[in-house]
């Protein structure tokens, strides 16, 4: 028997038997064995590789009130988010406050309250917005991971760096979300966080780096700095710096094994000499542990120039 072809805007993307009816298809059609049943009145098309909107575009479809929110959203706006919730990708899935939660396999119910701004449309798709999110994060991730989402949104670096960033949300829209929502769940450790963020961490790594170092007593190095030559050429521009003593800390990930990568920083560190700066390389191996490496590595090199607790 002769399948139907599916509509083009039902091939790629999750959709709702209320779709594919609106879209002419029988109710045969959707249990054929090129559609995937994902969870009630939910379809995905076999083979086809589903990410981000397009894989739960569906869930919201259900309900006209419903939008992702945590981890779903989180994912959407590029959070980064820890290791061990690599696997976990139940669908979050929030309603307003007033009615009821959410129901459905793998998914993650909730009922919040929205004030205006707080819902954003990403290719159609309603989730929380960016600022939003992180104040829901607070009630699931611990303070650090919370602090590094919160660097990543607002992180941004001037033309005048390599590879400029915009800023997703702002430091103030944070703190602007925080004190519409005194009752949320987290909410102090939201506020803890937002003690703690800063403008220019990059990765997680180099946000745990900062509070390692400060959490130990060192002094807070600063972030965004630019390390000109005699003639105000800009040269360096360090994951972290501690300006008055020409310390730059660089951190190192995996992809710095490549033999690209090493060249480009074995002449990063010539210029950082010839600039009469010293660098700090940081590992991940650095961040281990309840007195992490790096905390030893970066107080020698301060002492050594004069820095005394």
């Amino acid at each position: 028997m002769h399948r139907s072809e599916l509509p083009p805007h039902l091939r790629r993307r999750s959709f709702t038997t209320k779709s594919s009816d609106a879209s002419g298809l029988t109710r045969g059609r959707t249990h054929a064995s090129d559609l995937i049943v994902v969870s009630r009145d939910i379809r995905v098309p076999a083979g086809v590789p589903l990410r981000g909107t397009t894989a739960l575009a569906a869930y919201v479809e259900t309900s006209p009130r419903s939008v992702l929110s945590h981890l779903s959203a989180a994912r959407l706006w590029g959070i980064p988010l820890p290791a061990r919730l690599e696997n976990d990708w139940r669908i979050h899935i929030a309603n307003p406050a007033k009615s009821s939660e959410p129901r459905r396999v793998d998914v993650v119910g909730h009922r919040l309250n929205f004030a205006d701004g707080e819902i954003w449309i990403m290719d159609s798709v309603p989730l929380t917005s960016a600022a939003r999110t992180w104040l829901d994060l607070a009630a699931c991730l611990p303070l650090r991971e919370l602090v590094a989402a919160g660097d990543y949104l607002v992180c941004q670096h001037g033309l005048e760096f390599p590879a400029p960033r915009e800023e997703i949300c702002s430091l103030a829209d944070l703190q602007r979300m925080v004190n519409k929502h005194p009752g949320s769940r987290g909410v102090l450790k939201a506020r803890a966080g937002l003690e703690l963020i800063r403008v220019g961490a990059d990765s997680p790594p180099e946000t745990f780096t900062r509070l390692d170092l400060v959490e130990a007593g060192l002094p807070e190095p600063e972030l965004n700095v630019i390390v000109c030559d005699e003639w105000g050429r800009p040269r360096l521009w360090p994951d972290a710096a501690y300006r008055n003593y020409r310390i730059s800390l660089q951190y190192d990930g995996g992809h710095h094994n490549n033999q690209d990568q090493y060249r480009r920083d074995i002449r990063r560190l010539e210029t950082t000499e010839a600039l009469g700066w010293q660098e700090v390389r940081i590992s991940r191996e650095d961040l281990y542990g309840d007195r992490p490496a790096v905390v030893r590595k970066v107080a020698s090199v301060l002492r050594a120039k004069g820095w005394k607790p």
